[in-house]
């Protein structure tokens, strides 16, 4: 009897519910049995397992957050955690582990993979910061948030003649920032992988008031730098009132999108199909409009790039 355990980890995103609904439903259909950990690798730590069953994962597909609930753990880093969390498994009779999460959660997994679990690993995370797969779960629907949020505050900066710039998440990965800022036609993003200095952000600002342009928005990423220190000097620079809205956890929360459901549906499919075909561990990821499978230490070694395709069309929009 296979017995799959199924963990969320680390920041939640939309669609963790919906990964969990069909870990559960996929396992069932395949005769094993199937296990929800409460709160990541905490809850592993701590032996929160309990049994699953396909009414345990009725009517969450739409709902945000998740019902296991989660955590970043740094009790699972250390010797004696990690052999607890190992204990846990035995007791339990789980020999298959599917971790959903960030890049921090899937090097948790791939511990696991190398003292002998069979590991799958299912990329979890708005930032889209995962370099093995076009697109994370969650991302999308972080991304018509952002969207939503500043059609909004357009309306209160327009009527006011002022620039805001809008923070958002995404420490190392400024994808959100990028596609929510072509979404909304904002005049520039800032984000870590591109070097544009508040000098030529100011320029087109200038440009684009003296033809006309009465109000600027502008999307940061938090990793950028500060977005108070941004706001301060770009006003100097401009003469334009600037003000800062920081979007926070708001990004994180509300139902999926249909697109983060359709991922997370087919992607937690795949997940259990390939932990029962074979003896390994794996990340599963959708590049080139198909959901596919990968080594899981080759998958995190894979970096991130920019996406400079959409950056450029931004660029060209925007002028």
């Amino acid at each position: 009897m296979n017995r799959i355990a199924i963990l969320t980890s680390g920041g939640d995103a939309p669609g963790m519910n919906a990964v969990i609904r069909s870990v559960v439903r996929t396992a069932i259909y395949e005769g094993a049995e199937v296990y929800g950990v409460e709160n990541g690798f905490e809850g592993l730590i701590d032996g929160k397992v309990k049994r699953l069953y396909e009414s345990s994962v009725g009517d969450i597909i739409q709902r945000g957050g998740t019902i296991l609930g989660t955590s970043r753990s740094e009790r699972f880093r250390t010797e004696e955690g990690f052999k607890k969390a190992l204990g846990v498994l035995e007791v339990f009779g789980i020999n298959k582990v599917i971790v959903a999460g960030g890049d921090g959660s899937l090097r948790g997994a791939l511990d696991l993979s190398k003292a002998g679990i069979d590991v799958v690993g299912i990329p979890l995370s708005i930032d889209n910061d995962l370099g093995y797969t076009d697109y994370t779960i969650g991302f999308f629907t972080a991304v018509d948030t952002v969207t939503e949020a500043v059609s909004r505050i357009r309306d209160t900066t327009e009527a006011h003649g002022r620039a805001n710039i809008v923070e958002v998440m995404g420490r190392d990965c400024g994808d959100i920032a990028l596609f929510s800022g072509l979404a909304v036609g904002a005049e520039s993003i800032i984000v870590p992988e591109k070097i544009e200095t508040i000098e030529e952000v100011a320029k087109k600002a200038i440009v684009r008031r003296n033809r006309g342009k009465k109000y600027h928005i502008i999307i940061m990423a938090e990793g950028a730098g500060s977005s108070e220190e941004f706001a301060e000097k770009f006003e100097d620079l401009t003469g334009i009132e600037t003000k800062v809205t920081v979007l926070g956890y708001v990004q994180r929360g509300g139902k999926p999108n249909v697109v983060d459901i359709m991922l997370a549906s087919t992607i937690a499919n795949k997940a259990v199909k390939e932990s029962l075909r074979e003896n390994a561990s794996f990340a599963i990821g959708y590049t080139d409009g198909e959901v596919r499978v990968f080594d899981l230490k080759d998958a995190l070694k894979i970096e991130k790039k920019f996406n400079r395709s959409v950056n450029d069309v931004l660029n060209i929009t925007s002028i």
